[in-house]
């Protein structure tokens, strides 16, 4: 796989709904940032991939058009809660295939309060095969949203499974909290002990309130370009993709097992196919921002990605193998759980955070001494992204 150099990045804060501000001043922010960051101008700009979930057609051109008019390729992604790492797919893609040498990923979310809903009532859900197996191995529970039905029920799986305690589960929640304190972009910053996370209202099966991400807006960008390029341009020492997968679902995540119904097999062939193109195993990795939605899902992705044995992660979770002086560090920003999910931002301000752990410019929250990171991005529906970075010199 031909390496790509992450030439920038920058992210708005993030925020709720009550607090936002419009989505193009979001994106702007992020897309300014980004420009800074790399040193180079929109006019270096190539083509330009916009990802966001909710929002009018062509509304990543509206974004762009308030940091300036390029004229270049616009193109909108929607791919879910993995539409930002999808853009930044797209765009690796286009470096890597000679289509172009300098590409925009941005992603942004202007969401509005309460769980996510489907706004088209009137034609096919793509849920509607998801709806059906859930309610086949757990019965209809219409006044619960579907996603932490489904992300509930494979905790539900997985506790079943392997005999682990909703405690477990909890202490993810404790962990991204204590992660964010150190992130001036995240959403949620407060401390949080497993009691209070065990206290919060129900949701669904292990879940409860504190263990659900919450609706969030946002912005993240990324510049991607050739390695010539940033050679030609001066950029110096950058950060590489060096490998990277996406994955859609395959007749298993149909079968009735509801850990896979929420990406635990894509995640594992994502992964797989990563490892195989870097040459490099996850007993390597220091640290990685994964797809923690909820709780149950940060729990079972230790697994697909291989950072724990199967059946293991209480015993990875409960010795602190998830954090700093661990084995790897699990979302050192916050996570989706504190940080905040802007559907759109999310994969892009993973990115971001990697970026600058190996830059060495995470201030507080820096994992000593990284010099390759991974990126897990899921969204139902389906589709996972695995990214691995690699510093460079």
């Amino acid at each position: 796989m031909t390496p790509v150099r992450i030439a920038g990045v920058g992210m708005s804060s993030f925020s709720t709904p009550r607090h936002t501000s419009p989505y193009t001043d979001m994106a702007a922010t992020a897309i300014i940032d980004a420009l800074d960051d790399s040193g180079l101008s929109l006019g270096d700009i190539q083509q330009a991939y916009a990802g966001y979930v909710y929002g009018d057609s062509t509304s990543g051109q509206n974004a762009l058009y308030r940091v300036g008019l390029p004229g270049v390729p616009v193109v909108n992604v929607n791919n879910n809660c993995s539409t930002g790492s999808s853009a930044l797919w797209l765009a690796r893609q286009a470096v890597a295939n000679g289509a172009a040498e300098c590409v925009l990923a941005c992603g942004f979310e202007q969401m509005r309060p309460g769980a996510l809903g489907s706004l088209w009532d009137d034609r096919p859900s793509p849920f509607d095969e998801f709806t059906a197996v859930a309610e086949s191995v757990q019965g209809s529970h219409p006044d619960v949203p579907l996603a932490a039905q489904l992300f509930g029920g494979a905790g539900t799986a997985y506790a079943q499974r392997y005999g682990i305690s909703p405690e477990v589960f909890a202490h993810v929640s404790v962990k991204a909290r204590r992660h964010a304190a150190n992130n001036p972009n995240a959403v949620f910053r407060d401390p949080l002990t497993v009691e209070e996370v065990l206290d919060s209202p129900h949701v669904f099966g292990p879940l409860t309130r504190l263990q659900c991400c919450p609706p969030t807006c946002g912005a993240a960008a990324a510049i991607v370009c050739s390695p010539d390029f940033a050679r030609r341009r001066g950029l110096g020492a950058g950060v590489d993709i060096v490998a990277q997968a996406m994955t859609t679902d395959e007749p298993s995540s149909f079968t009735g097992d509801l850990m896979n119904l929420v990406g635990a097999d894509m995640t594992r062939r994502a992964a797989e196919q990563v490892y195989e193109a870097a040459g490099i195993g996850p007993e390597e990795i220091p640290v990685v921002e994964l797809h923690d939605c909820f709780t149950t899902n940060e729990v079972i992705t230790y697994e697909g990605l291989g950072l724990t044995p199967e059946g293991t992660a209480e015993k990875f979770i409960m010795d602190g193998q998830n954090t700093y002086g661990g084995r790897v560090v699990t979302n050192p920003s916050g996570g989706l759980l504190s940080k905040g999910h802007p559907l759109g931002a999310s994969g892009l301000a993973q990115c971001a955070e990697l970026v600058w752990q190996l830059q060495g410019r995470a201030e507080h929250r820096q994992v000593e001494g990284a010099r390759v990171g991974l990126q897990h991005n899921l969204g139902l529906g389906g589709a996972c992204v695995v990214t691995l970075y690699q510093k460079v010199d």
